[in-house]
């Protein structure tokens, strides 16, 4: 989320792909992990190149885009009759990448660490990255410098729906299921600890370690009013909404005074 929002763009299909993502592992779970996990991430990557082919080439909205993909949950819970899928005890890999450890550290803090690095990477290191930051600050000005956006923004959905998809199967594989009703909200979720982090939903300003810092505090702040039991999951969503507003503001204020 913090690539596209650094683009000038949004996603707001990630929760719904991630659902995909871990139905479709599951499902192909009794062909084996290695058939699972690349068909859960590529089912996801391909609509996130959907996303991307939409944004850039028909020039259409990103957020009328990837609201209109995120009817990818209703495809999880049609194909799933709107039912769990258990994994296949035979797709060990798939378990492992949810719940294994190498050493005392967990898989999924591996993944997630090497990925904030490879993102921080591309981001500072790389033409692609600079490219994105270049059209997110103006696309037109980086078009006249030689930049081409819709390759840009092709990238960057096309990264989004993979990381998804991986989302998804570490999710199946942590839980032994594919639910079509996982990672519900997750998309607001991830906008939230990206501004957070300091990135503007304008795009061109923000990093990503910071949006880590973001997901941190909130994971904190979600488990607090679990574990304080007053407030049902209903007005929990609530008031995750409303904090994303108060965020945003937030945000807005430090833009007009800048």
């Amino acid at each position: 989320m913090t690539v596209v929002i650094l683009s000038g763009g949004i996603d707001l299909s990630v929760g719904s792909l991630v659902a995909l993502g871990g139905v479709v592992a599951a499902m192909l779970a009794g062909q084996g992990s290695f058939v699972a996990i690349v068909a859960g991430i590529a089912s996801t990557t391909l609509l996130g190149v959907v996303n991307g082919l939409l944004v850039s080439r028909a020039r259409l909205q990103p957020f009328v885009v990837t609201l209109f993909t995120s009817a990818a949950r209703g495809l999880a819970l049609s194909i799933t009759e709107e039912k769990s899928i258990a994994v296949s005890s035979t797709a060990s890999g798939l378990v492992w990448l949810g719940r294994g450890f190498i050493g005392w550290v967990p898989v999924p803090v591996l993944i997630v660490a090497l990925l904030y690095f490879a993102a921080w990477f591309m981001l500072h290191r790389s033409r692609l990255g600079l490219h994105i930051f270049a059209i997110g600050n103006n696309e037109e000005a980086s078009r006249l410098m030689g930049v081409n956006p819709n390759q840009v923004k092709l990238a960057v959905y096309t990264f989004s729906g993979l990381l998804s998809g991986l989302a998804g199967i570490i999710l199946a594989g942590r839980l032994g299921a594919g639910q079509p009703v996982a990672a519900f909200g997750w998309e607001t979720d991830a906008i939230a600890a990206t501004v957070m982090g300091g990135t503007f939903l304008a795009g061109g300003q923000g990093r990503v370690f910071p949006t880590l810092v973001g997901v941190l505090l909130l994971g904190m702040m979600y488990n607090l009013l679990n574990l304080e039991g007053t407030i049902t999951p209903w007005w929990q969503l609530v008031l995750r909404g409303g904090f994303l507003l108060l965020v945003v503001l937030f945000q807005q204020r430090i833009v007009q005074r800048g």
